[in-house]
């Protein structure tokens, strides 16, 4: 394990945060973010599509706040871990599966920098369904959260049939490369959207933020999907959800603004986990992370008390 660069300027994460390059089993290189400090035991970070370790570097305050150190990735793909494609700026992954050997080289890595135990796990978005995914595979953690997961992503009906067979028709075309129709590698939300109109959050200075790092680091950056990524998160989306809920005890927190990933998919998914449940959270829209204070609140403390209910030795 080599050291990464690890933006603290932009982070504002804790003091003492440090990067650290990963290979995963198939060669491609990762980027991990560790910030130590934590008597209650290590958080894994697992973020959202288009999302990189700095971006949560806040967050890691707040768990610190609460007695957690914080591990988060750069998924393959993002950030500045290896990007898959000659043109960078595709989101882009070859099988969600692959995300799967990300994930088991964060767990090694936190074993190996002798992180304070238990793990836990905040899943993001893409990051939600990763994580999903991985407690079905049996991730080494006491307890997990989740923050507006992608179990599915939000389409009308119409729009679902056309993404499903476009995607389909462009992966077995060897398209599955190219942007879905109406994205390009500009496509940076941040930079893109108004304030008024976005759909991550009410809160002007996470916005601010946000855009802090886009405009300052661009690299860290990545703009619309590919077809590929497309089919494959709709087919593991459609594949988690046919699966029996894990015996991990999960809190997962909605935004009553949701608009971006299925609400529907998210209740769902809750109803059918025996120790799981959902909480609705007020005025917050995708980002509950990067919301107004009072929401940030709720969700650190809940989390925080969720975790230290479950705990194990």
């Amino acid at each position: 394990m080599q050291p990464a660069p690890l933006y603290n300027d932009l982070a504002d994460g804790p003091q003492g945060g440090a990067g650290y390059w990963l290979t995963a089993s198939d060669r491609v290189r990762l980027r991990i973010g560790v910030w130590k400090e934590g008597q209650h035991g290590t958080v894994l970070l697992f973020p959202g599509r288009t999302e990189y370790i700095e971006k949560y570097g806040r967050a890691a305050r707040d768990l610190r706040d609460r007695g957690f150190a914080t591990l988060a990735v750069d998924w393959r793909g993002q950030g500045i871990a290896d990007r898959l494609l000659p043109r960078p700026m595709v989101g882009h992954v070859g099988r969600f599966a692959d995300y799967q050997k990300d994930v088991a080289e964060v767990v090694k890595a936190a074993r190996q920098l002798d992180l304070p135990e238990p793990f836990y796990l905040i899943g993001h978005s893409m990051g939600g369904c990763i994580g999903l995914r991985a407690l079905q595979d049996g991730l080494p953690v006491a307890a997990a959260c989740f923050s507006g997961p992608m179990w599915d992503i939000q389409f009308n009906t119409a729009v679902r049939g056309l993404a499903l067979s476009l995607s389909l028709f462009a992966t077995f075309a060897q398209q599955g490369h190219r942007h879905i129709p109406g994205t390009t590698g500009d496509d940076i939300y941040v930079l893109k959207e108004p304030f008024e109109n976005n759909l991550l959050t009410h809160d002007i200075t996470m916005w601010d933020y946000m855009q802090t790092h886009a405009q300052t680091r661009p690299e860290l950056l990545i703009g619309g999907p590919s077809m590929r990524w497309l089919h494959q998160a709709l087919k593991e989306c459609a594949a988690l959800a046919r699966l029996p809920a894990p015996s991990t005890p999960s809190l997962t927190f909605v935004g009553d603004k949701e608009e971006i990933v299925s609400k529907n998919a998210i209740e769902k998914q809750v109803a059918r986990w025996p120790n799981g449940s959902l909480v609705w959270l007020s005025e917050c829209r995708h980002e509950a992370m990067m919301e107004t204070a009072d929401v940030q609140t709720e969700f650190f403390d809940g989390a925080a008390a969720f975790f230290r209910a479950n705990a194990t030795t």
